[in-house]
């Protein structure tokens, strides 16, 4: 299946922020200008697509929930045709269209994307998750090609020295670009918008509209 629409995956672990990290990100790329369409999956529920419907700032008809019924990795990875066909739909239906993002169903930090599937992936953690993420050196984190390191916010309550991930995640990622955010203040949010426009739409990033 040719591709021809911009496509960026959104993974990480259950409850890591993948779903309000689009709720974030979606409007402000709007004010850009950016014609969007969603893809996400769950295992048996379209419950992430009915929360982002929700928020009203796309039409409904450009939020596919899929229903993978499996290991979410078997549909983003070992076998996306559903999720493949999904995006064909977004495509025919909105030939306007500039990006598609496809969220994972929540997984762990083996889960990576195909690249038949995407052009490009965020893979989504929190620092609830424990403070030694960056040093197991999971799949997810160490291939994405951003890794957002969320709710920055909960470290002093959950015993997580940001310190410290802020030292060892860049000496596990190789390099490849990390940001650090707080959906819930903004904090952090401007580096994954221009990661967005430079790397996957290829357009000048700008500053933070708030």
């Amino acid at each position: 299946m040719s591709k021809s629409v911009a496509r960026l995956g959104v993974g990480g672990p259950v409850g890591s922020g993948k779903t309000a990290l689009l709720e974030c990100i979606i409007p402000r790329l709007i004010k850009r200008g950016i014609e969007i369409a969603v893809v996400t999956n769950d295992l048996l529920t379209t419950e992430d697509a009915d929360r982002l419907k929700r928020k009203g700032f796309l039409a409904a008809e450009r939020i596919i929930g899929v229903e993978t019924g499996s290991c979410p990795h078997t549909a983003i990875r070992e076998d996306p045709t559903m999720n493949l066909l999904a995006v064909k739909d977004l495509e025919l239906r909105y030939p306007e269209l500039d990006l598609i993002f496809i969220e994972s169903g929540g997984d762990n930090l083996a889960s990576t994307f195909s690249y038949d599937l995407i052009d490009s992936y965020i893979f989504v953690l929190d620092v609830g998750a424990g403070d030694d993420i960056p040093r197991k050196k999971g799949p997810g984190f160490l291939q994405a090609d951003l890794v957002v390191i969320n709710k920055i916010d909960i470290a002093p309550y959950v015993g997580a020295d940001l310190d410290l991930i802020r030292k060892e995640a860049p000496l596990n990622r190789g390099g490849k670009p990390i940001a650090y955010t707080n959906c819930k203040t903004g904090e952090g949010l401007e580096s994954v918008l221009d990661f967005i426009l430079k790397t996957v739409l290829f357009r000048s990033p700008s500053s933070l509209e708030n």
